[in-house]
């Protein structure tokens, strides 16, 4: 089962808006933060705590104890300055792991320059994506096919070691279905039901997203 972990989301516009409900509804706490307290008023309902604070105010981090998170997703939108401040300040506080929301090439590479470890750009790495790939370590990728049904890569965990197909019986149990399962650079379509599974086999797999997390939480 997926261990629960803590964000931080700055900046609660389009695609950090998304990003905090997503964590959320995957079963993450997340502490959302914005300058704006209208949007924090907002997103309170969702977030297990809002707060209004300015993410540039080095002594508002700290005393929001932000170094403790597991990570921290900056979604500043237009102000591309906050964005690079506020990086350059979580970094130096010493948070573990920084995601930061580019605008452009010029800001992307300046990010990294500062120690951002990971930059987005929402055009084409959806809140979504994102958010599934960074609660889950067992996700490896995610393609999202409509609100209900998604297309899953999932890393085989040492519990699973050895089973075959048929002993796991994921059709019957879950309603999802084995696509094909990638075993390095080889890969094997439509796998035959006495395929035996080996630890960090990747598990690519179809069905509604509930039946998909079910059969995350009770068998990897």
């Amino acid at each position: 089962m997926a261990s629960k972990k803590q964000f931080v989301v700055i900046g609660l516009g389009r695609f950090g808006g998304s990003v905090c409900k997503e964590l959320v509804r995957l079963g993450n706490e997340v502490l959302a933060l914005d300058t704006d307290e209208q949007k924090v008023n907002e997103f309170a309902k969702y977030a297990t705590h809002a707060v209004v604070a300015d993410s540039t105010d080095e002594r508002a981090l700290i005393s929001l104890g932000i170094r403790n998170f597991d990570s921290v997703i900056v979604a500043i939108g237009d102000n591309i300055q906050a964005s690079i401040l506020t990086t350059l300040l979580l970094k130096e506080i010493g948070v573990k792991h920084v995601c930061v929301k580019a605008r452009n090439t010029y800001h992307h590479k300046v990010l990294v320059k500062i120690g951002a470890d990971r930059v987005v750009h929402p055009e084409s790495d959806m809140g979504r994506r994102i958010a599934q790939q960074m609660s889950d370590e067992n996700v490896i990728d995610f393609i999202e096919l409509s609100d209900e049904y998604s297309i899953v890569e999932l890393i085989a965990s040492p519990k699973i070691e050895g089973k075959t197909l048929i002993d796991l019986n994921i059709r019957a149990r879950f309603g999802i279905t084995i696509l094909a399962i990638k075993k390095g650079n080889d890969i094997d379509i439509s796998p035959l039901p006495n395929y035996q599974i080996s630890h960090k086999d990747l598990l690519i797999v179809i069905g509604h997203n509930d039946d998909i997390k079910r059969f995350e939480d009770q068998v990897m």
